[in-house]
């Protein structure tokens, strides 16, 4: 189905300051270019642009050589200061494409994969040796993944990291990250699929601000039967350690006079004191301008946040919005936007794309484990959206939205809240759907009842948009996945878990029996 397109406009910024990197790093490998993702080419295919601009490069390609010598001059008289020191593997640089100003912001880590001796105790998996990296120090991070050339090739093992909290000297028990992963794409035949820039990849696990780390990958038996024969492993493993950068500064209250004490928006369970800010003008970006633009109905240009309606009040809204959206409609919740959580527009693709309805809600949960306050959901965010684009090689953030433990709503991949977007979420529905990622790993631990409440009250008002019934069912033509043939007609829920459209354990088990209440609730919020 061909999508409908917007090209971003808006106005330039002034440059951001320069300042030397927080740790030091040695001599490191190169990093791959590929995470510079190519603009759509195809007119048919969602998220293609128009003629003019279909030709730019995407944002950051003429800065790659530049990088990679600002980095090698950085790191000369670090060297040279090493003498007797611990000697430990190298970090990587920034991913190529990235100026040391956009680093600031955050950067990513990307480590080659080596081999490893083969294990000697044969109960821990086949003879034949895995890859991996023997403990080593980089550069701070808080998110860790592993990538590979080949999106269609699965990893069939297991992958497990270890790290070493930022300052500290003692490291973590072995992680699992879920290799399971490419269910959460964009569908087969999309021009986001065909870009030649995506990369098959495990989920993120997020771990924390850490400055060591430790990887094993271990390729599992071809046959149980003949354990001593494996899998291939993928080509072009690699550790991707992502930063995420600083927090958004907080906004001063509209309007307030310089040096005024004002009280910055603050997140759910996360009570921020009022502290003395000075109002300085803001320039947006040309991305970051567009990305708020699309909100203009529902927010100021700029704004952190999209404030919570009444019922009254979102009925009244609706009738401009999305006419027809009355009489059943939740009331509009409050929604972090894009720059509320702080993310780097210039990373994603430059056009929006969009599909023609939403018809269903698919519920996933992150994977990226547990271990995150609400007050760092947003550096979990940018995490995860930095290494959806520059590790994976999507064209943006894949989830349309992200809910916290604490029930905050955030945001997700741009092009209007209120709008059908067309996202990366379930492989093979993505057309004519929405998909809202709730942060953590819900297989064995019950979801927070915020966040439940939170998906209901999401859902409640956005399918209310397009007049879908939470408690209904809907027919959905699959794209092609690993449950259903492309081109099949697939009557579902409503509000679906990500396993009805593709056999995967996501959203979790212990999320996915939260769903019928979740139904229920949004439903009941509509007025049904």
């Amino acid at each position: 189905m061909r999508a409908l397109l917007v090209t971003s406009v808006g106005v330039t910024c002034a440059a951001a300051l320069t300042l030397p990197l927080a740790a030091p790093a040695l001599s490191a490998p190169a990093a791959h270019s590929a995470s510079a993702r190519p603009p759509s080419l195809s007119p048919e295919s969602p998220g293609s642009g128009p003629p003019s601009a279909r030709t730019e490069a995407a944002p950051g390609d003429a800065n790659e050589a530049n990088e990679a010598n600002e980095a090698n001059e950085a790191n000369k008289g670090d060297e040279a200061n090493e003498g007797g020191a611990l000697e430990v593997p190298e970090a990587a640089p920034p991913r190529t494409g990235e100026t040391r100003a956009a680093a600031l912001a955050g950067s990513t880590q990307s480590l080659p994969l080596e081999p490893l001796a083969a294990p000697s105790d044969r109960t821990v998996g086949p003879a034949a040796p895995g890859q991996g990296l023997d403990r080593r120090t980089a550069r701070p991070f808080s998110l860790v993944g592993v990538v590979w050339d080949d999106a269609e090739a699965e990893l069939h093992g297991t992958v497990q990291v270890r790290t070493r909290a930022t300052g500290g000297t003692s490291w973590s028990d072995w992680q699992d990250v879920e290799t399971h992963n490419a269910e959460h794409a964009a569908d087969l035949g999309s021009a986001e699929r065909a870009s030649g820039a995506v990369r098959g990849a495990t989920a993120p696990l997020w771990v924390g601000d850490s400055d060591g780390v430790e990887v094993r990958v271990r390729p599992e038996a071809a046959d149980p039967q003949h354990p001593a024969a494996a899998v291939p492993l993928p080509e072009g493993l690699r550790l991707e350690l992502v930063d995420p950068g600083a927090d958004p500064a907080p906004e001063p209250a509209p309007g307030a006079p310089a040096g005024r004490t004002v009280t910055p928006a603050a997140f759910a369970g996360n009570p921020v004191p009022p502290t003395t800010t000075t109002a300085v003008p803001e320039v947006l970006t040309a991305e970051s301008a567009a990305t708020s633009a699309v909100n203009a109905d529902l927010a100021p240009l700029g704004a952190a946040v999209i404030p919570a309606l009444t019922k009254a009040e979102t009925e009244e809204e609706a009738a401009i919005v999305a006419a027809g959206a009355k009489p059943y409609i939740g009331p509009r919740p409050k929604i972090v936007t894009r720059k509320g959580w702080g993310a780097d527009e210039k990373l994603r693709e430059r056009n929006f794309a969009y599909t023609k309805s939403v018809k269903a809600a698919f519920v996933h949960h992150s994977a990226t484990g547990n271990n995150y306050t609400c007050k760092q959901a947003p550096s979990v965010l940018r995490s995860i959206y930095r290494y959806h684009v520059k590790s994976s090689g999507w064209r943006d953030f894949g989830y349309n939205f992200a809910v916290d433990k604490c029930g905050n709503i955030y945001e997700g991949r741009a092009g209007g809240v209120a709008k059908a977007v067309l996202g990366a979420h379930t492989l093979g529905f993505n057309t004519n759907t929405m998909g809202v990622a709730v942060l953590g790993t819900y297989s064995s631990t019950n979801p927070p009842a915020a966040a439940v409440t939170a998906v209901s009250k999401l859902t409640a008002w956005k399918l209310g948009l397009f007049g879908a019934n939470p408690k209904g069912k809907v027919t959905l033509v699959s794209g092609g996945s690993g449950k259903y043939s492309k081109g099949k007609k697939v009557k579902m829920n409503v509000i679906s878990g990500h396993r009805d459209g593709f056999a995967t354990e996501c959203p979790g088990a212990r999320l996915y029996k939260k769903l019928g209440k979740a139904r229920t609730s949004s439903a009941k919020l509509q007025g049904r």
